[in-house]
């Protein structure tokens, strides 16, 4: 993709470079370094979910109780901020990144959206959640760096503060990458501790597997496969595409092997 690709801005920040591309079909995307691609923006929508990982985090909505308090850890260029304000009828959607550059591209480059129920503030994950609990009834966690996944993603008493910035109810969606050709998470160790089989997973193409885990005390996500597929058939003609590949894919996460 890259030769095919015009480079439309490139920056630095204490955190390494930052590139804005776009191809011939009308996508833009943001590059952290030279090779990651951290995101991607169809221009024509910019609510539009290119991503098979961003659409799975979708699923987390469906156990949220309606007009939400949705937080992210990570904008990325906010093409799933955009679509989450668009489509999902949030009370609020905040958004937490660390990287200044990021959000000045994502607002000239990427079409962050200007919808007033969406917020975007600097600053570092793990002291936002330690600071919010009962904050959000949905929490995502999609934090990366050029090398790979972000060091909180690895840390215990970052999970539990995730976990306890939910209110009754919530579900935290956290993006993780797989571990090898395993079918399991790169923390399974960890998040097999903190969580036991309390938390369902879909698995993408793109390697990643996605998490869905219950506000803390709360009982397991409940799977009704017949709800969650009219939830989803409602969805589709606004999104323009179908969850259920994602929905086929969901699973407690004891039924997968260990390591």
């Amino acid at each position: 993709m890259i030769d095919r690709e015009t480079l439309l801005e490139k920056r630095r920040d204490d955190y390494g470079t930052l590139r804005i591309t776009e191809n011939r079909e009308g996508y833009r995307f943001l590059y952290f370094g030279e090779q990651t691609e951290q995101s991607c923006i169809f221009m024509a929508d910019p609510a539009w979910l290119e991503y098979d990982y961003t659409r799975a985090m979708l699923l987390g909505a469906f156990w949220c109780r309606p007009e939400p308090e949705i937080t992210l850890l990570g904008l990325g260029g906010g093409a799933l901020a955009n679509c989450l304000v668009r489509h999902f009828a949030p009370a609020g959607v905040r958004v937490v990144e660390l990287r200044g550059e990021v959000l000045a591209l994502a607002r000239e480059w990427l079409a962050l959206s200007t919808d007033p129920r969406l917020q975007v503030d600097i600053g570092g994950a793990e002291k936002h959640v330690a600071a919010a609990p009962g904050s959000c009834d949905l929490l995502g966690v999609d934090l990366y760096m050029e090398g790979g996944l972000s060091r909180l993603q690895m840390q215990r008493e970052f999970f539990l503060d995730c976990q306890r910035a939910l209110r009754p109810g919530g579900v935290l969606v956290i993006n993780q990458w797989q571990m090898g050709e395993t079918g399991l998470p790169y923390a399974a160790p960890l998040l097999r501790d903190l969580f036991g089989d309390q938390y369902l997973q879909v698995q993408v193409e793109e390697g990643n597997i996605i998490l869905f885990v219950p506000a803390l005390g709360d009982p397991p996500l409940a799977t009704d496969r017949a709800a969650m597929v009219e939830w989803a058939a409602g969805l589709e003609p606004a999104l323009g595409y179908s969850l259920m590949p994602y929905i086929n894919e969901l699973r407690r996460a004891g039924d997968n092997p260990g390591p």
